[in-house]
């Protein structure tokens, strides 16, 4: 056993002995989870504990011929195996599916002992075992020219990114969400490679602290905004409110320009950034705060309005208060509105995609799979599978319920599901970044859609409700030009609600 091994080792133990200690403190096992699914969740009382609880998933991998498992009336297969940290899937116009590899950036510096603790604990869960790992950080290609369902090439388009994580394409040009700006690159409808430098549209909150480094990206129904998800710099502002200029946020950006602002705040870690195909109205699932007991806060998906604050770091689920924050901000805990729905505590949604338009049967016809990346500090295991909520009139109607299941096993996990998307057949693809693979779930009776559907293109005829300022509102005449600073500066963490004046010096 080298010297790294054996130091990992201890500091797992160290710090599964400590949470053992505590663990009487805040058990969760009589809890019942489904209590929190829904529009209404139950939210018991906050407890405050020296060491949040800590129970790793070990990843051991998927054998030959393992599968997770799917319900009657679904096949389930692997699309892509030997992957490098596969987090997100986007299909093309044209059906070929982008598959975004990720490893988050280095090097962050760590403000607390238990960031330490922390750190080693999501390396743990990701499957890094200190050795040698397969380059990531780039976006391969697939394509199933039949459409049988099989990947028949493989190409590797840009390498050597910045911590990827989200993508769109529009007019020949592919939009990556490095986690630092948003690149637009040249790109083709077909082309297996990309040789062209980019230019940058927008820069994004980066490092050196950038606790929540993925940036989801997704096309407003139009064509002409883009909307990124920038998650929090901290749990709740433990690293100062400067570290926090610009997060816990969802932007507007300008494609041909570049100026961006908040279009939505208070939201601590934003993902699977989707627009309903029914309302046009975008949608997202949140990674809420930690450290409040194993049953607090529920992590949720919400449709996402026009300057809305949705209370982080000061408030969850509408006016419960946070009492750790301070300064408390009672008049942003007026301001705050809850969430549409509710996933259960510590589950890490990251990833969200509407069936409109897919061959899957009629159970998953209407409604959105979420993909649940799982716990690692609650005392009982929770996510690690796929959910659907079903929907009607562009609204959640019903349960979540288990779709992809079996990533784990027993104490281990064989993987766990992130980025959710249809392919160019109509089957829901799983990005599992712990098992390296993109699985694909069809229909049983082998039914593919009539022609593929672009995660980023909206069906004829759907409502484009959901728009940013056009050229001459006020909104864009204030805003950056490309490639500028921020502007208006977002030193606030709710930038997008007015906050009290600052007191005059006498």
């Amino acid at each position: 056993m080298n010297r790294r091994t054996l130091s990992r080792s201890a500091l797992l133990g160290s710090a599964l002995t400590l949470s053992a200690a505590l663990a009487g403190c805040s058990d969760d096992g009589n809890f019942d989870v489904s209590q929190q699914i829904g529009p209404d969740p139950v939210l018991p009382a906050p407890q405050t504990i020296l060491v949040p609880d800590l129970k790793v998933a070990k990843v051991v991998g998927w054998k030959d011929n393992e599968t997770p498992k799917v319900p009657d009336g679904l096949k389930i297969t692997p699309y892509a195996k030997d992957l490098a940290n596969p987090r997100t899937v986007h299909t093309l116009p044209n059906g070929d599916v982008l598959v975004i590899q990720s490893r988050g950036p280095s090097g962050e510096p760590k403000s607390r002992p238990k960031d330490i603790i922390r750190g080693f604990i999501m390396s743990i869960s990701h499957g890094d075992t200190g050795g040698p790992q397969k380059p990531s950080n780039l976006i391969t290609l697939l394509r199933d020219t039949n459409r049988d369902g099989q990947v028949d090439e493989r190409h590797d388009l840009l390498t050597g990114l910045n911590s990827p994580f989200g993508v769109a394409w529009a007019d020949d040009t592919l939009y990556v969400a490095a986690t630092d700006a948003i690149l637009a690159y040249p790109y083709k409808l077909g082309e297996n490679k990309i040789t062209a430098q980019p230019r940058v549209l927008t820069p994004l909150p980066g490092g050196p602290i950038d606790h929540h480094w993925t940036k989801d990206l997704a096309l407003s129904p139009d064509g002409s905004k883009l909307y990124v998800g920038v998650g929090s710099n901290s749990n709740i502002v433990e690293n100062g409110i400067e570290a926090e200029k610009g997060r816990a946020a969802i932007w507007e950006v300008d494609r041909q320009t570049g100026a961006a602002r908040v279009y939505a705040s208070g939201l601590r870690n934003p993902n699977g950034l989707s627009f309903n195909p029914d309302t046009g109205a975008l949608w997202a699932v949140i990674n809420e705060r930690d450290e409040l007991g194993p049953n607090l806060v529920p992590d949720y998906m919400t449709s996402v309005k026009d300057g809305a604050f949705y209370g982080w770091p000061w408030s969850y689920y509408g006016n419960h208060v946070d009492a750790r924050v301070h300064p408390q901000r009672p008049d942003m805990v007026e301001k705050a509105i809850p969430a549409d729905y509710a996933l259960s505590s510590h589950v890490a949604a990251l990833g969200l995609t509407f069936t409109h338009g897919s061959a899957l049967p009629a159970p998953y016809t209407n409604g959105a799979f979420i993909g649940e990346h799982g716990s690692w500090n609650r005392n009982h295991f929770n996510g690690y599978k796929v959910v659907f909520v079903p929907f009607q009139n562009g609204k959640p109607n019903g349960k979540a319920q288990d779709v992809v299941t079996d990533f784990l096993k027993g104490e281990d996990t064989r993987g766990r599901p992130v980025g959710v998307g249809i392919d160019g057949t109509g089957a829901l693809l799983v990005a599992d970044d712990a098992g390296n693979t993109v699985w694909r779930v069809a229909n049983a009776n082998g039914a593919v859609s009539q022609a593929p559907i672009a995660t980023d293109q909206m069906p004829t005829g759907s409502v484009a409700a959901t728009r940013g300022p056009r050229a001459g509102d006020p909104a864009a005449a204030t805003s950056a030009p490309q490639n500028g600073p921020i502007n208006p500066a977002q030193g606030q963490i709710a930038p997008a609600v007015e906050a009290p004046a600052p007191a005059r010096q006498p």
